[in-house]
């Protein structure tokens, strides 16, 4: 198998080397390779211009990818995370050396406070709010539902979907007619996985907030759309599925290969930029060719 892909100016791994990280979220300085967040060929146009967005787990992955395209785009980017630091200061670097100001806040978006700490240091830093990312989550593949413990489920619950409610209850006081919601779902809403059960209701779950709060929302000219993923090369990854599984991560789909975090991102441009105006309650499926009942 040829082992990489060529995408502009981008070498594109389509296999990886076995290896596990024993800690969710996951290093993204401990992978191999490392995931590619920043497409050089990557053309901007100032869509986010004078923008704020809010990128949770904007740290890594997709969050990353994203942060680096907003401020390619002209907007300026809050981070909260959890607890991968290193790769906290990894995405204000870069932002940073994109022109643009970055502000990291380490926190746990399970907690209602911290939510709501993250909205208030952001009106202090900047004044505004434009664009939420609700980006972050946890998976613990397990065999059965038999070996899921309402510990594994609450945590996954929590992380995964009400964090995403207490950031948008939090956010919403200061977004106005323009301003976009963006929710990260995943392929394993429409698809399913046996080993990911409860992620996948999560997922599921992110799917009908979507459109339920757009469909709230609408008369505020607010808008709140998501993305479907599927498979990405992220630490969520390295940290969750066996160094096995992480050998062959991404071949079984349509293109034979994961995506990286950099190819994800344009999706999130596009639905937090004017181009999707009159696009609300949507999913955008970036998934390698499989196909869903959306």
């Amino acid at each position: 198998m040829n082992k990489t892909y060529q995408n502009a100016q981008v070498n594109i791994p389509t296999a990886f080397p076995e290896q596990h990280q024993e800690l969710q979220p996951g290093s993204q300085q401990m992978m191999n390779p490392m995931p590619i967040t920043d497409n050089p060929a990557y053309k901007a146009s100032g869509k986010l211009s004078g923008r704020v967005a809010i990128i949770t787990g904007g740290d890594s992955g997709i969050g990353q990818a994203v942060a680096v395209a907003y401020a390619k785009e002209g907007a300026d980017i809050v981070i909260p995370f959890f607890s991968e630091q290193e790769d906290a200061t990894q995405t204000a670097f870069m932002v940073e050396a994109l022109g643009r100001r970055c502000i990291t806040i380490k926190c746990n978006l399970k907690e209602e406070q911290a939510a709501q700490r993250v909205i208030d240091q952001t009106i202090r830093e900047f004044g505004h709010i434009d664009i939420l990312v609700n980006n972050i989550a946890v998976q613990f593949p397990q065999n059965s539902i038999e070996d899921i413990t309402a510990k594994q489920l609450t945590n996954t619950f929590d992380t995964n979907i009400l964090s995403y409610f207490l950031m948008t209850k939090a956010a919403l006081p200061y977004m106005k007619s323009g301003d976009s919601i963006i929710n990260t779902s995943s392929v394993t809403a429409y698809k399913g996985q046996p080993t990911l059960i409860d992620y996948s209701a999560t997922k599921g779950a992110i799917v009908s907030l979507t459109r339920s709060l757009a469909l709230s929302l609408a008369k505020s000219g607010i808008r709140v759309n998501a993305v479907a993923p599927g498979p990405v090369w992220t630490p969520l990854i390295t940290s969750s599925f066996s160094k096995e599984d992480v050998a062959k991560f991404g071949q079984d789909v349509p293109l034979g290969r994961a995506a990286q975090p950099f190819e994800i991102a344009p999706a999130y441009v596009y639905l937090a930029s004017d181009d999707s105006a009159y696009v609300t309650g949507q999913v955008l499926h970036v998934n390698g060719g499989t196909i869903t009942d959306s």
